[in-house]
């Protein structure tokens, strides 16, 4: 085989490997779909009378025939995440008392009540959207527009992302999806809504903090409402180091 032969077929060899391997690079980077758009395969409550599927998103209802009069949680069955970046879209209709939220590295008791990290979700005027909140711990860990540095001893030392966080808002539209990203990286938990910084936690009391556990989505108690979510998509930051 002359040179010029050997070099026009390394090239060709080359071009037909490179994609193969952008390919596995994308498909890292996009993570896994946790929900396939028709079922609640790989999902399971309590009580499944909640929950749906409609308009190929999972959905939640809490209505005057069947009023949600203690928190619901859907878990995922996939085990739990430790390090992860979790995308999904999420739309919530109600009045102004309509409440929910993505339960991260929580922990499920008996009744079926999960505890631990939780990114609310409620109408944009409602000061919970964005939100990082401990679950039958400590309560609100980050409120919108909060950066908190949990300290060993469990105070608090809070600073600002006001401004990312007021675009997030801007960036809401009532009623239509919306999207989240949520990190949790070691003791650091970093909430996007829309692409914009609503919330993080430094999370450094080591009795209380939680580096790994289950997912879930809330449907909490209260009026009626109706809490969708669709495309969801968990990346484990762990493959990235193998």
């Amino acid at each position: 085989m002359n040179r010029l032969l050997l070099l026009t077929f390394a090239s060709f060899t080359t071009f037909l490997i490179i994609p193969s391997f952008a390919e596995k690079q994308e498909k890292k980077k996009t993570g896994e779909s946790l929900f396939d758009g028709k079922s609640l395969a790989g999902w399971k409550s309590p009580d499944m009378s909640y929950w749906s599927v409609q308009d190929g998103a999972i959905t939640a209802i809490a209505s005057d025939e069947n009023p949600a009069k203690k928190n619901q949680f859907l878990v995922w069955q996939g085990g739990e995440i430790d390090d992860f970046v979790l995308k999904l879209k999420f739309r919530v209709d109600g009045g102004p008392k309509a409440n929910s939220g993505v339960q991260v590295r929580s922990q499920v008791q008996e009744d079926g009540h999960a505890i631990g990290y939780q990114v609310d979700i409620s109408q944009p005027e409602a000061p919970w959207l964005g939100a990082v909140y401990d679950e039958h711990g400590r309560k609100m860990l980050a409120a919108r527009g909060e950066k908190t540095i949990v300290k060993a001893d469990g105070s608090f030392e809070k600073s600002s992302v006001k401004e990312s966080a007021q675009q997030a808002i801007e960036s809401y539209t009532a009623k239509e999806w919306n999207q989240y990203e949520i990190r949790g990286e070691g003791n650091r938990i970093t909430v996007k809504l829309n692409d914009h910084v609503t919330a993080e936690v430094i999370d450094n009391q080591e009795e209380e903090r939680e580096l790994s556990g289950i997912l879930a989505l809330q449907l909490h108690s209260g009026p009626p409402m109706k809490v969708q979510f669709k495309d969801i998509e968990l990346r484990k930051l762990a493959d990235k180091k193998k």
